[in-house]
């Protein structure tokens, strides 16, 4: 039996590397986790798969409301930093290490599949779905929050995408992740599969002592952005320009010293 090299292989390593600088974050993303949570209406004793997971904040979340819960993720470190987690609020989840495209668990697993602002960075969205709905149950929930495009953090990867290298002549793009906070393109992906899809917009609210100072953090967390920066130091005019396109981008979303950024949630149910 012969085996297909995955085209993307070099673009998850990346992935696997950048986002590990991704920890000091979790705490900004732990209430839009229970937001999610009670969105997909998470209750004792379903199975629960959180992909792309993180450091855990909605898995620890899930199984804090009592569900027998899994969580998987590209990175190591984030795992690490996902068990310790769980360890603390006294709950047990089962981390792993894995790929949104190959999730490693069998067909109609799970009453419930979650991601918040993970599965988004998938390559390939058509693979993704196929896989959370693989192991979803029929008449279970998938769920999961996005940034839209239209607003900051979705103009932000936009950003990065245009000063990023081209990919190799020949080569398929990854697909764009602020697609995923469209409804249109939402309702496009999970086509037939799904029914009662439903919609609904929250804000997460990150304290900020300036532009500057918000800057700072997301350069040093947020893991494309992380490797764009790092791409520019021996560029200091493009790296300026970059800086000051984000401080554009941001000066709308920031006042009284508080970033807002607004995200999308999405829940279907499995036909």
């Amino acid at each position: 039996m012969t085996t297909t090299a995955d085209p993307f292989e070099k673009f998850k390593a990346a992935q696997r590397e950048g986002w590990s600088s991704f920890v000091p974050v979790e705490i900004m993303t732990t209430p839009p986790a229970a937001k999610l949570v009670k969105f997909a209406a998470v209750s004792g004793g379903q199975r629960i798969l959180d992909v792309a997971c993180g450091t855990g904040v909605a898995a620890i979340t899930a199984a804090r409301a009592g569900a027998n819960v899994s969580g998987l993720d590209l990175t190591p470190k984030l795992l690490e930093r996902a068990r310790e987690n769980a360890a603390v609020a006294g709950v047990n989840v089962d981390f792993v290490e894995g790929d949104a495209e190959a999730l490693p668990y069998p067909d109609r697993s799970f009453d419930v599949v979650l991601s918040q602002y993970g599965h988004m960075f998938a390559p390939r969205p058509a693979i993704a779905v196929k896989e959370m709905l693989r192991v979803l149950k029929p008449g279970g929930t998938i769920a999961f929050s996005t940034w839209p495009p239209e607003h900051f953090t979705g103009l932000l990867f936009a950003l990065i995408a245009r000063n990023m290298p081209p990919p190799p002549a020949g080569t398929e793009p990854p697909a764009a992740p602020p697609l995923w906070g469209d409804p249109n393109v939402i309702r496009e992906r999970l086509g037939t599969a799904i029914k009662d899809l439903k919609f609904a917009r929250d804000t997460l609210v990150i304290p900020a002592l300036s532009l500057a100072h918000f800057r700072a953090a997301q350069e040093k967390t947020i893991g494309p952005l992380t490797k764009l920066i790092a791409s520019l130091q021996h560029d200091p005019d493009k790296l300026k320009q970059l800086r000051a396109e984000f401080d554009a981008l941001a000066a709308d979303i920031f006042e009284e010293n508080t970033i807002r950024m607004p995200f999308l949630m999405t829940r279907a149910t499995k036909i």
